[in-house]
């Protein structure tokens, strides 16, 4: 736990965030860890057929208020199975987001984004929410979309966009996860392109009006588990880095909510 708020400070987090430990004895042994981006049932299994001592989530199961972990709900089911298992489970929410390492600057990192900075800059300016870069050759909305979907996982939404397919695009901002509350930051207006998660109509549809009448950047929704699960395997690496004899794993299922689409 020291290592963990050494490398994604509960300082960092936002006032409305739940991250840190969720259940479990902060004294137990810890040998094996799994890391997930959901706490769900599919990785709750994960966690406990591996025998993993501690299951790592990017998303906090208990983020809103609960007023029963009975049985038949599935919250209290989870948490009751991992504490029968002895399995510990922790969230790195968005103390995970601002990092310099975190969700949004491992997405710009793997799209080649050079001098990339916060969208939403905190007290240290290298920190913050989302990241905003220039790419090493300009490309188009099109080849960036088909990009994007080679480098995130296969999900039923794939990747949609708003805007001309061969629009020039060189500056591009990106949030992991939901990300259209910064629709209307400076930093997203100026770039060419922002790609985030979660895009609702409203938002997208007024964005896309103001783009088409005073300037804005070309729209790029992805999936949310995707544009984080990325962020996994930096954060099993830095952990390793630090304990050296700690078996960590990243959960390679798929916990986007979507089957199937029906694409007309």
């Amino acid at each position: 736990m020291s290592t963990i708020d050494r490398l994604w400070p509960l300082e960092g987090a936002e006032p409305w965030d739940a991250p840190g430990l969720v259940t479990g004895d902060p004294d137990a042994p810890v040998e094996r860890v799994l890391l997930a981006v959901d706490a769900v049932g599919s990785t709750v299994d994960e966690a406990i057929e591996a025998h993993a001592d501690l299951l790592i989530t990017h998303h906090p199961l208990l983020l809103r208020g609960v007023t029963t972990i009975a049985e038949d709900r599935y919250k209290g089911a989870l948490l009751a199975r991992l504490i029968r298992a002895r399995c510990a489970l922790l969230a790195a929410h968005t103390n995970a987001d601002v990092v310099e390492r975190g969700t949004s600057a491992v997405l710009a990192g793997r799209l080649g984004l050079l001098d990339a900075r916060p969208i939403v800059p905190g007290a240290d300016p290298a920190l913050g929410l989302g990241r905003v870069g220039r790419l090493a050759e300009p490309t188009t909305l099109g080849r960036l979309a088909r990009r994007l979907a080679e480098i995130l996982p296969a999900t039923a939404t794939g990747v949609r966009a708003s805007g001309e397919f061969d629009a020039p695009v060189e500056t591009v901002a990106v949030c992991g996860g939901a990300g259209d509350s910064l629709l209307g930051d400076p930093a997203v207006r100026a770039a060419d392109v922002y790609v985030t998660a979660d895009l609702r109509h409203h938002p997208a549809s007024e964005a896309r009006e103001q783009a088409l009448l005073g300037g804005g950047p070309a729209l790029i929704d992805v999936s949310h588990w995707a544009s984080e699960w990325l962020w996994l395997d930096e954060a099993a690496a830095q952990l390793r880095a630090e304990h050296p004899d700690l078996e960590v794993r990243v959960s390679e299922l798929r916990t986007d909510p979507w089957d199937f689409q029906v694409v007309q």
